[in-house]
């Protein structure tokens, strides 16, 4: 009997032997399989996550659960192709089934079936419907599910099978927390633990703080079967139970949604340190111990999960100045963290200053080479699918995000590692074909035509200057760290086209390594500090021919620098001021009245010219009565080949009224300041002006990247009937599958919502009607055809694919049967980047590579 059970025993381990290596030529026959139609020139993400709730799983049932979990990698394995891995982000509940886990995985799970906020003093499903979704919530179907910890693991294992039955990859499946009271009724947060609820997001005492210590509990839980002792801290708390219940259930990692481990108030411009009148400087050493606290606390309960988070809704800058967030410890430390992606803010209102320069700021320093690129589809708990309506199926939430690129301290271009989409399933538990049939194809267009180089402009963003003063050398300069971030968020939403970010550290050393990633670009960064290493490098950057702009404060400033300006400093003035330009800028009249709020601006306005020379041009002025200050400083010195250097003081024209954000200045009052920083742009070569009937319709948003030796045009245009102008140092730039009337010398344009143009030709004619147009090759081993109609002795320049065989240009089309009439290229060398130029040219010119 005791042999029998032996061989038995071989012959169950020769089987899982066989399965085994049936399942895995299965799966490398899938790869193969899928591998066969990929698209060579999109370059694949490390990970892609499908963040989905429990609402689809609309029945308890477990052929129904597998159905659910096939339909979804169905729809969405067409992107899923260009990843290596797959991950699952469960919105399972607000994260209080962690905290509420007592280690019976019979226990009931409140899940999150609800549509609203279930924790209200309203009850779920009753009172008048004019209450609003923030003050009462529903339930999302009559007579949903129920389910407990077993069942989850269940779906946790099921997803993983079912994804790696249909996609051949590593599926990880990650649990979520989130501080808020917005996605699941919570007893433990609301009625048991009331005392971690310090910050005042969505009312009084709403939102968890990270850094809240938990009153003494005698229930049983997981980590804590005798009981939560006095006084415990949360990060160690959440942290034991999280451990617990990943490793029961099945979870690989844990996602820190809403800004959850970045401070208190983490959607708001005030926090523990600003409270929009007074920067309380004396508490920064507190609560900056109290964050890293609860980082290290987490890490002591929870040492085997990898951690990703949401970030807060605002960026490094703002975050460091208003709540005492030190991003750079929690970067560099023990943490394993993925650092936050952009945040959503433009999904919900339009506002891509603060996306974007938000984003920038957070990726300039990262822990590793990872980070990632998020994109908001549905929403599962507030009625609304931002693809459908907030965005009105208009995909600049995609292009405008995905041509921002980090460039590290080796000067190589680095794109997002990981995409994660919110959500896959909408509020009522559907999950359309339609959302990913339409958002896949942006998704691979925009990756397909990602950055490979550095941006027209790139920001040297001051990571470690900015953490460094808050903390150690100047603690009174928060105000001037609040007021840099908002003033790029207000540049940006005017229009400057920035979005390639570096940091200060990593342009350092790519000036020591004698990279050349930033010779075509334009650098803006703030004031550099006297004596700094970044200082002298910005010197020599703009001494060997390099362009720069620098803005903010210029009271730490060294003797060298402001020489190098050719500018001193005076008296400040601050308050209603008059500003003057020295030449044109927009297509309309420009208010004249500048209100510079000194607590909003770091400080006062406090330059002046030191000599008026012929390489010096005064850009903008203001006075206040008898008394003048230079706002906007261009030098570009005989001595520099070419290099400039433009100084803006620059005014953060918004204030604090309530509510989460800043608020603009009056645009038909009063004078934005952030639009001086698209005006010195204009001034340096790159123009773009606007034309509108009305002072307060909103400006275009716009990002320029390249991609192949080619330019790449991203914008959102809030108000249509703004004209948009340009006019670059090459000439004026025609966008492919277009045609525009030049007035002197600009192309224009009335754009859609949302646009994503390629631009390979740039031309200098004053006027007249001129188009850019794709063209058929019909020749053999020819890839591209250009046609390019409508030119009057114009000087044209063509910036071809990087693999330039048999590039040539002709006047004409070859179809027919005339004989083929080449024109003598010759490759540019006045302007950036690899071109060929071709002078006095009219009527047509083709181009074939």
């Amino acid at each position: 009997m005791k042999n029998w059970r032996l061989l038995n025993t071989e012959k169950n381990v020769i089987c899982l032997m066989i399965l085994f290596m049936v399942i895995t030529a299965c799966q490398q026959q899938k790869r193969m399989s899928d591998n066969i139609g990929l698209d060579p020139s999109i370059k694949k993400f490390n990970n892609i996550t499908l963040e989905m709730s429990l609402k689809p799983f609309k029945q308890n049932d477990k052929e129904y659960i597998r159905y659910v979990c096939k339909s979804m990698f169905d729809q969405w394995n067409p992107l899923l192709k260009y990843c290596d891995t797959v991950s699952i982000l469960l919105w399972t509940a607000d994260g209080s089934e962690i905290l509420d886990y007592s280690g019976d995985l019979n226990q009931p799970l409140e899940w999150g079936r609800y549509i609203g906020n279930p924790n209200t003093t309203h009850e779920v499903n009753s009172g008048p419907r004019e209450l609003n979704l923030h003050t009462r919530a529903y339930t999302y179907m009559e007579n949903t599910p129920s389910f407990n910890y077993g069942d989850l693991k269940y779906i946790v294992r099921t997803l993983k099978t079912i994804g790696e039955q249909i996609t051949g990859k590593i599926i990880r499946v990650g649990e979520t927390f989130d501080p808020g009271p917005e996605f699941a009724k919570s007893a433990f947060k609301y009625a048991k633990h009331p005392e971690i609820c310090m910050a005042n997001t969505m009312g009084a005492k709403s939102f968890v703080c990270c850094y809240a210590r938990l009153n003494e509990d005698s229930g049983k839980y997981a980590a804590f079967p005798n009981g939560i002792p006095q006084g415990t801290s949360l990060g160690y708390y959440l942290g034991k139970q999280s451990q617990e219940m990943m490793k029961d259930i099945g979870f690989d990692y844990l996602w820190f949604s809403n800004g959850f481990g970045f401070g208190m108030e983490t959607w708001n411009t005030i926090g523990a340190i600003y409270d929009s009148k007074v920067f309380h400087v004396d508490k920064m050493t507190d609560i900056r111990k109290k964050i890293i606290d609860f980082w290290t606390d987490f890490r002591k309960g929870c040492p085997d999960y990898r951690i990703e988070t949401r970030g807060t809704n605002l960026s490094a800058g703002i975050d460091l100045a208003r709540d005492g967030v030190d991003l750079k410890s929690i970067y560099t430390g023990p943490y394993d963290i993925l650092p936050p992606p952009n945040s959503p803010w433009a999904a919900l209102n339009g506002d891509f200053g603060l996306e974007l320069a938000g984003y920038m700021s957070r990726i300039s320093e990262i822990p590793d080479n990872r980070y990632l690129f998020r994109y908001y589809i549905h929403d599962p708990w507030w009625a609304n699918s931002p693809w459908l309506d907030r965005y009105g199926r208009e995909a600049h939430d995609i292009y405008l995000p995905m041509a921002v690129s980090r460039i590290n301290s080796e000067g190589e271009i680095t794109l997002p590692t990981h995409l994660n989409l919110l959500t896959v399933d909408d509020s009522y538990g559907n999950m359309p074909d339609q959302v990913p049939n339409e958002v896949i194809p942006h998704i691979l267009q925009a990756r397909r035509k990602s950055p490979d180089k550095a941006g027209p402009i790139v920001w040297l963003y001051p990571f470690d200057e900015y953490h460094e003063n808050a903390f150690k050398k100047d603690p009174n300069r928060l105000e001037e760290i609040f007021y840099g971030d908002w003033f790029v968020i207000q540049a940006i939403n005017d229009g400057f086209p920035i979005n390639t970010v570096i940091s200060t550290a990593g342009f350092i050393s790519c000036m020591q390594k004698k990279s050349t990633v930033l010779n075509e670009s334009i650098l803006v960064t703030t004031v550099p500090e006297k004596g700094a290493e970044v200082e002298k490098e910005l010197m020599r950057f703009v001494e060997k021919g390099g362009k720069v702009i620098v803005y903010g404060p210029a009271t730490h400033a060294s003797e060298d620098f402001l020489r190098f300006l050719n500018i001193k400093l005076t008296d400040p003035i601050d308050g209603l001021v008059t500003i003057s330009l020295n030449s044109d800028f927009d297509n309309y009249i420009q208010p004249s009245l500048l209100h510079h709020n000194k607590d909003m601006s770091g400080g006062g306005i406090e330059v002046l010219v030191e000599n008026l020379q012929p390489d010096t041009r005064i850009l903008a002025k203001v006075s206040n009565h008898s008394v003048h200050r230079d706002v906007a400083v261009l030098r570009q010195s005989p001595d520099w080949k070419g290099g400039a250097i433009c100084y803006v003081r620059g005014t953060n024209s918004a204030s604090f009224k309530g509510g989460h954000l800043l608020s603009q200045d009056d645009m038909p009052r009063f004078f934005i300041g952030g639009s001086l920083m698209r005006y010195a742009l204009g001034e340096i070569g790159y123009s773009i002006k606007y034309s509108k009937k009305e002072l307060s319709r909103k400006n275009p948003i716009n990002c320029i990247s390249k991609n192949n030796n080619g330019y790449w045009f991203s914008g959102y245009v809030p108000d249509q009937t703004v004209e948009q102008s340009y006019k670059f140092p090459q000439g004026a730039p025609l966008f492919m599958g277009t045609e525009t009337e030049l007035k002197n010398g600009y192309s224009n344009y009335h754009m859609p919502k949302s646009w994503h143009k390629e631009c390979r030709v740039f031309v200098e004619q004053k006027e007249g009607v001129v188009a850019c147009h794709e063209l058929a090759p019909v020749e053999y081993e020819i890839n591209r055809k250009i046609g390019i109609y409508g030119l009057k002795g114009a000087n044209v320049r063509i910036y071809p694919g990087k693999d330039e065989t048999n590039y040539k240009a002709m006047p004409h089309n070859n179809h027919s049967p005339e004989k083929e009439v080449i024109l003598e290229s010759r490759k540019g060398t006045d302007f950036e980047g690899s071109y060929y130029e071709y002078k006095n040219i009219t009527g047509q010119l083709v181009i074939t590579w």
